[in-house]
């Protein structure tokens, strides 16, 4: 599932060059997760005049309305002139002035949704849980560990729930409890101050390593632009079950959250 790096490195991929552009057709395919909630009649001659992002959400900012879009489980964007045909996992297309934007989706559990504003009811109902932004000038460690003192499940688990900061996705939680010293299962409620401060700079130093090397490409993952990411690659733990922690020799383990693989080292991350 593209999570919170891997969504904004597709957002800075082609915000710029679709800023401006006049919508002159809209194609929808077979259906997504929920129903686009507008005749796409509505909005043909409309402008897109910016991209924004709420935790996994992309917010195309139109003359009247957004356009929420969520990549889902397996869903991508491509942003160009002169694409080929659309292919039977093509399943929404906004044709402008400066190109072609369509989404992919082989699964079929990603959404784009028309909202009359970010205040409408569907629009709350998708956004209004959500948490703070990691990387927000909001996320205060004293407030989030404020935040953790209320929670009795374990930290890998709050951190998936997106309620208290959004955007935390499996690969990056694991990443960051790994950088922070701190093991999956403990439970929240039972970090000290001075661990959570240490958590709290760990999401946002490997959320913005992740961007910056472009997001994980683990499957089929690639920007709007087509380029894979390459943070998978530098991973201290995601995805390493058996091989020898980076850090120290002991091997790295996995265990089941939710129905999530966990990964993290039994020495670095001892409680």
């Amino acid at each position: 599932m593209p999570e919170l790096p891997e969504v904004e490195v597709t957002r800075m991929s082609f915000a710029d060059r679709i800023a401006g552009a006049a919508i002159l057709a809209v194609r929808i395919g077979k259906p997504l997760r929920w129903p686009l909630g507008c005749d796409t009649a509505q909005l043909v001659g409309q402008t897109v005049h910016g991209v924004r992002r709420r935790g996994k959400y992309l917010l195309l900012d139109l003359d009247h309305g957004v356009l929420l879009i969520h990549l889902g489980m397996s869903g991508r964007l491509v942003f160009g002139l002169n694409l080929p045909e659309a292919g039977v996992h093509d399943h929404f297309e906004l044709t402008t002035n400066r190109g072609l934007l369509r989404l992919r989706d082989p699964r079929r559990f990603g959404a784009v949704v028309f909202v009359p504003s970010q205040d409408s009811a569907l629009a709350t109902k998708l956004l209004g849980g959500l948490g703070v932004e990691p990387l927000s000038s909001a996320f205060d460690a004293c407030t989030f560990h404020r935040q953790l003192k209320t929670r009795q499940v374990a930290i890998k688990q709050v951190l998936l729930a997106g309620d208290i900061v959004v955007g935390v996705g499996n690969i990056y939680a694991s990443e960051a409890l790994f950088m922070a010293g701190i093991r999956p299962t403990i439970s929240a409620r039972r970090l000290s101050l001075a661990r959570v401060r240490r958590l709290h700079g760990a999401i946002r130093e490997v959320l913005s390593r992740a961007i910056e090397r472009g997001g994980s490409t683990l499957r089929d993952f690639s920007s709007a632009a087509g380029e894979d990411g390459h943070f998978q690659l530098e991973a201290m733990v995601y995805g390493r079950e058996g091989l020898e922690c980076r850090v120290c020799d002991a091997r790295i383990k996995s265990l089941r959250q939710g129905q999530r693989s966990t990964f993290f080292c039994p020495r670095c991350q001892k409680g």
